[in-house]
């Protein structure tokens, strides 16, 4: 058995025997439900009500916003236009009412849209500024046109409710939604391959940096070359995150079976929906449910697990020749971190440019540039998979990832080989400069 097979199985052995990475391996999918269910709680709560009084000197205003109150919002409101303005400012300073709006009598029923005031202690949100603009400018709208003695409820009648049905090329029904639904089924993965990247990462260069410190990497390089050593490290590892995500899609892929199956969905690469059963179905909750489901299964999936798997690993050797030779330049982890800034911007450029651009053009010229750039493909395209790559784009991307790999652990090779035997020293970005030349 080589050299560097031997320290590869030293260290996946070494990280999957580990207690935490066995206990996060089976605890983190559970946490995750768990999250998610506690999320959907606390949405699904409601909000305390506040309680808004409104003082309408034209009278004409307060009978909408009590019929608001019907609805059930996070909103009461009170109509007090009898009390005196003043008296209900000092009942807001004193906390009876979470806010007052005043609206004044005008001479032109134009002039309140710009005389009408909120008073409250604290800035209230933009969404329920904006509805109390919506009823006070429906009404004022209405207003105008009976005094142009127009037909309001002939305009009403004449309004039209659009809802555009989707219908794929093929002829088979399509969903809203769909385009949210790849971005975040990419964009997790992306943001998963963002997040390892960083721990698993941070694992090599404190693998490294405790070998330094403890000088037991003295005794390692005198029968291993320290290429082989960085090399043994990252492979080492990245086989221990691979076992560990392997294990996720497995757990991942047996829950969505059991939604499948709870919700009587045929699934597979041929799952068809035939537009009788959508157009049924649009209107209930269960059918809903299929279409999504089914839809889902519609999506590349093995391009997107595979694509993931290649990315994964080849954004992870990448980045990890980086660690790897931070943790031989430095002495301990608090000097590594003006090291680490010019690493992690590329991985939080990706995610912004992922979820602002991709969703809204995912075959753009600025998402195909980003997702050929070896520093950001590894997110990028992952996030442009789901919504259909070619082929060729996909290859050119992983052919520039792994051969941008070779070249960053040449270059990582020489700073490793200096940097494992410097004790004492806090490096500089003149100094690592140096070592490259060595």
């Amino acid at each position: 058995m080589s050299i560097i097979s031997l320290i590869i199985k030293r260290e996946f052995i070494a990280k999957v025997r580990n207690k935490s990475f066995v206990v996060m391996t089976f605890l983190s999918p559970l946490l995750f439900v768990a999250i998610a269910v506690f999320i959907g709680y606390l949405s699904s709560m409601k909000a305390e009500t506040k309680r808004i009084a409104i003082h309408d000197e034209t009278g004409l205003f307060a009978p909408d916003f009590l019929k608001e109150n019907k609805k059930g919002a996070e909103f009461k409101y009170l109509n007090l236009s009898e009390i005196d303005v003043k008296a209900l400012k000092d009942s807001i300073t004193k906390e009876n009412f979470n806010g007052l709006i005043v609206i004044p009598k005008t001479k032109n029923i134009k002039d309140l849209e710009s005389k009408i005031e909120f008073i409250s202690n604290n800035s209230p949100s933009i969404s329920f500024i904006e509805n109390t603009q919506d009823i006070i400018g429906n009404k004022i709208t209405k207003l105008n046109l009976e005094e142009a003695k127009l037909d309001t409820l002939a305009i009403q009648k004449a309004q039209s409710d659009v809802n555009i049905h989707l219908v794929k090329a093929s002829g088979e029904e399509s969903l809203k939604g769909l385009n949210e639904i790849k971005i975040g089924i990419g964009g997790a993965f992306g943001y998963l391959i963002m997040m390892f990247i960083i721990i698993y990462g941070n694992m090599v260069m404190r693998s490294v940096i405790e070998e330094k410190t403890n000088r037991i990497i003295e005794i390692i390089i005198s029968s291993v070359k320290p290429f082989q050593l960085m090399i043994g490290k990252i492979v080492g590892t990245s086989l221990a995150g691979i076992l560990q995500f392997m294990i996720w899609a497995i757990i991942g892929l047996g829950l969505m079976f059991a939604a499948s199956a709870f919700f009587g969905v045929n699934v597979g690469p041929t799952a068809r929906i035939s537009p009788e059963l959508m157009q049924t179905a649009q209107h209930e909750l269960a059918g809903s449910a299929q279409m999504y489901i089914a839809e889902l299964w519609n999506l590349p999936i093995a391009s997107i697990l595979i694509g993931f798997v290649i990315y994964f690993i080849g954004g992870y050797f990448l980045y990890s020749s980086f660690y790897a030779a931070i943790g031989a330049a430095v002495d301990n982890q608090t000097d590594s971190q003006q090291f680490l800034l010019p690493i992690l911007m590329p991985l939080i450029l990706s995610v912004y440019i992922g979820f602002f651009t991709v969703v809204n053009d995912p075959h753009g010229s600025v998402a195909v540039i980003f997702s050929m750039i070896p520093l950001t493909s590894p997110i990028v395209m992952l996030m442009r998979i789901p919504f259909g790559v070619p082929w060729w784009q996909i290859a050119i991307s992983v052919s520039l990832l792994f051969a941008t790999f070779f070249l960053v652990v040449w270059f990582a090779a020489k700073i490793y080989r200096v940097g494992i035997l410097m004790y004492g020293k806090k490096p500089t970005w003149k100094e690592l400069y140096k070592w490259l030349k060595y």
